[in-house]
């Protein structure tokens, strides 16, 4: 295999940062063939993912979701053979990572998951940051084209691994910008200066490279797509069935991801995901309200507590405030009268006990009342009548 072929890469999706890095490559003297979904007017356009397969041998994936990923395996597997290294660029589900790498691998050719970090001035300057899982050896091989349009190669283990790290990561970047979007509301609705809010930020501990980036265009309304609400809600949303399948309440993340679901609606999912602050200044479309959004299943009917429903007065369920409320049944139906008159359902005997303003009062006869002789066993007789001239016995002394 000659030198020139060695050199040569092929990138599919030129998306945001998939075009800076073809011309990155292409800047450091690497031959780069390109293909995407829909054509573009740019120099070394092939035909099809098959034929970029036949002309290289390193083959960059930078397409937007899942679907797509999956999609264009398929599309490179039947030109792909022992000599390939395919480095997977996008942010999808471990689950997808996985089953790509198994297409790959399936050919006999290699497979890198590689998500990254940075945005758009990053991958101009060829200055991102690869989270990176897969073999090590197709790693060494793979590492001089990484290398050649990051700043750091972070190896994290196996294939998943690494997107596992990157959607981590995205839900803190998320959270930060939907923070701050509510910090400014709070600002502007205090009538107080935004820039002031983010002249403080700067000397905070809170402060980040990304409210650094983010904070003055939101400020300035300026949402060029940097990174747009389309990716990073994708990305929430994988992050919110992760947090499902392991049984975790991502709550933050959850609340994230309807902001950025509210903009994807109205129209703004091409804008950088910083456009989270449009709800909070105003610029929702006239008659567009949150209840036209479909972002929150419909809450279930209120229901009274269980133990209103005691055929208490229509006017109030308060329980007065002497009757404990954590008496147990059982002891109002201690208060059941004799069996000659009709018993009462327990649960009306409990609605009288907390309707009254005292306790019934329980009176008993100060002696048992005497039982017919007839009625004893002879042992039972004798024995009561020795018990009998006992308690005169005491009485009288």
């Amino acid at each position: 295999m000659s030198r020139r072929r060695r050199k040569n890469v092929g990138i599919i999706g030129l998306g945001i940062i998939g075009s800076r890095v073809r011309e990155v490559l292409r800047n450091k003297g690497f031959h780069v063939f390109v293909w995407n979904r829909t054509p573009r007017p740019v120099p070394n356009f092939v035909g099809a993912p098959e034929e970029l397969a036949e002309m290289c041998d390193y083959i960059q994936l930078f397409v937007s979701d899942d679907d797509a990923l999956l999609d264009v395996v398929k599309q490179l597997s039947p030109g792909l053979g022992a000599q390939h290294i395919v480095i997977a660029h996008s942010t999808v589900s471990p689950h997808t990572m996985i089953l790509a790498g198994e297409i790959v691998a399936r050919r006999g050719a290699r497979f890198i998951e590689a998500p990254f970090t940075g945005s758009k001035e990053a991958a101009e300057n060829g200055a991102l940051v690869y989270y990176i899982g897969g073999d090590e050896a197709a790693i060494a091989e793979a590492r001089p084209i990484l290398e050649a349009t990051s700043k750091e190669l972070m190896v994290i283990g196996e294939i998943g691994h690494a997107t596992v790290i990157k959607i981590t990561t995205n839900m803190v970047t998320a959270a930060t910008v939907q923070a701050a979007a509510e910090a400014l509301a709070l600002m502007r609705s205090a009538e107080l200066s935004l820039e002031k809010f983010v002249a403080a930020m700067e000397g905070n501990a809170s402060n980040s490279k990304t409210l650094g980036l983010k904070l003055p265009k939101m400020v300035d309304r300026n949402f060029e797509p940097h990174f747009s609400v389309k990716h990073m809600l994708k990305d929430m949303q994988i992050a919110s069935r992760m947090g499902l399948s392991h049984h975790l309440e991502l709550g933050i993340t959850s609340a994230a991801r309807d902001r950025l679901l509210e903009q994807m609606q109205r129209g703004y999912g091409d804008e950088d995901y910083s456009a989270v602050a449009r709800k909070y200044f105003g610029d929702t479309p006239s008659g567009g309200t949150e209840s036209d959004l479909e972002l929150f299943n419909p809450q279930p009917p209120e229901v009274d507590p269980p133990w209103v429903d005691l055929h208490l007065p229509a006017e109030s369920t308060e329980v007065p405030p002497q009757v404990e409320t954590t008496a147990e049944p059982n002891v109002a139906v201690d208060l059941v009268p004799a069996a000659e008159e009709p018993l009462i359902a327990p649960s009306e005997v409990v609605a009288d006990v907390i309707q009254e303003e005292q306790p019934t009062e329980m009176n008993f006869p100060e002696e048992p009342a005497p039982l017919e002789a007839e009625a004893l066993e002879p042992e039972q007789a004798e024995r009561r009548g020795f018990l009998g001239r006992l308690l005169r016995r005491e009485s009288n002394s």
